[in-house]
């Protein structure tokens, strides 16, 4: 495949990890408890979105919290895979909850792109939909994603930069039992569909997109 032209980015783009701190009164006393640091994860990623005429190298940092698993941590590096960009970095996500998983900014500050995963209420969509110039929405948990699509459709119909798209839980399934503390992926997407290789397997991808933003 042609790489021509193809640039590498190396991005910090994790911020700063705190530990988390929990505070609880005894006999009076303030007592201050650590709770675990989140898992770090090293990512190179070998992009070619023929879709959108993309071909880079990423470096990637991701921190998965304590509270998250491997197949939520990669559904977080699919969605990174499918809206690529040197700007698009991951926020402290789980542990913010003001914050998207990833987000990219312009120059100004103002949100470009809000990347959420998971089955978020029509509270957070509508905030985050009034924040950012695009939304998307990746769900990746099945019969749970189905139930809650079902659920909050005619919530949501109305928010016109807002994109809803699944994730089939058996792909994200086999490319989370890839995840180790170090990684190398090459990643391929064309017709909307995605194949991810590292460690001599190949994962396909085929996002189902249940809502699509109103241009």
């Amino acid at each position: 495949m042609g790489m021509r032209g193809r640039v590498f980015l190396c991005e910090n783009i994790l911020p700063p990890i705190r530990d988390l701190i929990s505070r609880k009164q005894t006999k009076g006393k303030n007592i201050i408890t650590m709770a675990i640091k989140a898992t770090i994860f090293k990512v190179e990623l070998n992009i070619a979105d023929i879709d959108r005429n993309y071909f880079q190298d990423h470096k990637l940092t991701i921190a998965r919290h304590p509270s998250e698993n491997d197949a939520r941590m990669m559904a977080r590096l699919v969605a990174f895979v499918l809206n690529a960009h040197k700007d698009l970095i991951f926020t402290q996500g789980v542990s913010r909850g003001d914050e998207p998983d990833l987000w990219r900014k312009d120059l100004t500050g103002n949100i470009e792109m809000w990347v959420e995963i998971g089955q978020p209420d029509e509270k957070q969509i509508r905030k985050a939909c009034g924040r950012a110039k695009e939304v998307i929405i990746y769900t990746y948990s099945g019969n749970s994603a189905n139930a809650w699509w079902k659920k909050i459709t005619p919530d949501i119909h109305r928010f016109k930069n807002l994109s809803v798209i699944n994730l089939p839980t058996e792909a994200i399934l086999e490319i989370a039992a890839l995840a180790e503390r170090t990684m190398d992926f090459s990643c391929t997407i064309q017709d909307g569909e995605v194949w991810i290789s590292g460690r001599d397997k190949t994962v396909r991808i085929c996002p189902v997109r249940w809502k699509k933003q109103q241009r």
